[in-house]
């Protein structure tokens, strides 16, 4: 189902938004302590607390605007909460920081249990709309299968072996910049399997 059309620039903000405000707020807690309730929470697990209400406040403000919200928003959501909440609980944040892997994961086995049935659920789960043929379809769909499954394995190897400073700018600008770097290099292949506006498959 089409969503209501709302100004693109206050889609944007709503959607990058709270992780602009995530990667702000941690670069100025990052390095403090608080002590609630006798417990000790390093700055990283109050930036998360932060960000969880933010989310929510947003992607319904953002369900409220557009009339609906895709797969992947609702699971990001469902996942930020859950993960977040239990770094937040359990003083812990290794849990926030496994939430992109399972993110990826989800993502890319929903693909892979597709291609599997000779189907795309890509655009389904992109909310896309692009002008492709089925063939173009799959071959989009095995690619960005293959891509979000290298992502779950990088974001691993990055918060198991790096810093928690080092993981927040691969979160916030390295895994952004990836997934725009994947479109940007399918432009061949919009171009193979593209069709003309109003033009059909068969």
């Amino acid at each position: 189902m089409a969503g209501k059309k709302i100004n693109p620039l206050l889609k944007s903000g709503l959607e990058f938004g709270p992780i602009v405000a995530f990667f702000a707020a941690y670069l100025v807690l990052k390095d403090k302590v608080f002590t609630i309730g006798g417990t000790e929470y390093g700055g990283f697990i109050l930036v998360t607390a932060g960000f969880i209400p933010l989310l929510i406040l947003s992607t319904l403000v953002l369900w409220r605007l557009n009339g609906h919200l895709s797969k992947m928003q609702v699971v990001t959501l469902v996942l930020v909460v859950v993960f977040g909440g239990m770094s937040v609980w359990l003083n812990d944040d290794r849990f926030f920081k496994m939430k992109p892997t399972l993110i990826y994961l989800l993502f890319g086995g929903a693909l892979s249990f597709g291609l599997l049935r000779g189907k795309s659920y890509l655009e389904d789960l992109m909310d896309a709309h692009l002008p492709l043929t089925k063939e173009g379809w799959m071959v989009l769909t095995r690619r960005l299968t293959g891509f979000f499954f290298a992502l779950a394995v990088l974001n691993e190897a990055i918060w198991r072996t790096q810093s928690t400073e080092a993981w927040v700018y691969f979160k916030t600008f390295g895994l952004t910049a990836a997934v725009f770097l994947f479109f940007m290099t399918q432009g061949s292949l919009f171009k193979k399997y593209g069709l003309e506006q109003g033009g059909d498959q068969g």
